[in-house]
């Protein structure tokens, strides 16, 4: 039966596991055994100089999921793969997870995991000086006073006709002067 389990990896090295993980286990005859290696990672969608982009970013750094029915050759595939310093367990005794555990994890859609949000991120801080790209304030510059990072929106005070003046505007809107 297989069960998932957690491996740690030397961080920046996921996919070259997971990649060495099934080579090594095509070479020894045991794809039988391993059903699923997987590296947990989620879309964000990045605003750099005023673009969006959709980025892949690791969820987890350092740690690969498998879903392996263990045996005493599984073990030692995966253990002897170059870049992996164990299982998740207690005395270094692989320890598997649940089913849910796992689901949550990978961001995979299931019965008890709601599908997985999109995460924005911005290329400015609060009190940063910014620049309005465009809409009615195009051209202005304020200060950054508050950052929505669930809707994408930023609050920026900008002065209009010599009063600071709050207003809502998206990520994508403003940029991060130098």
């Amino acid at each position: 039966m297989s069960r998932w389990y957690i491996i740690h990896a030397y961080s920046g090295f996921e996919n070259k596991v997971r990649e060495a993980i099934l080579s090594e286990a095509r070479r020894m005859g045991l794809e039988a055994f391993i059903d699923a290696v997987e590296v947990p990672a989620e879309t964000v969608t990045e605003v750099f100089k005023g673009k969006k982009r959709q980025i892949e970013r690791k969820s987890m750094p350092g740690y690969v999921l498998a879903k392996l029915a263990m045996t005493d050759d599984v073990y030692h595939l995966v253990k002897n793969t170059p870049k992996v310093t164990g299982f998740l367990g207690q005395q270094n005794k692989p320890q598997p997870i649940s089913e849910a555990e796992a689901a949550r994890m990978l961001n995979t859609k299931s019965e008890e995991t709601p599908a997985a949000k999109i995460k924005k991120k911005a290329n400015f801080e609060i009190g940063d000086s910014v620049r309005v790209l465009d809409g009615p304030f195009a051209s202005f510059n304020g200060l950054v006073e508050e950052i929505d990072f669930d809707h994408g929106r930023v609050k920026v005070s900008v002065s209009i006709f010599g009063r600071a003046t709050p207003v809502e505007l998206g990520f994508e809107q403003v940029e991060k002067q130098k």
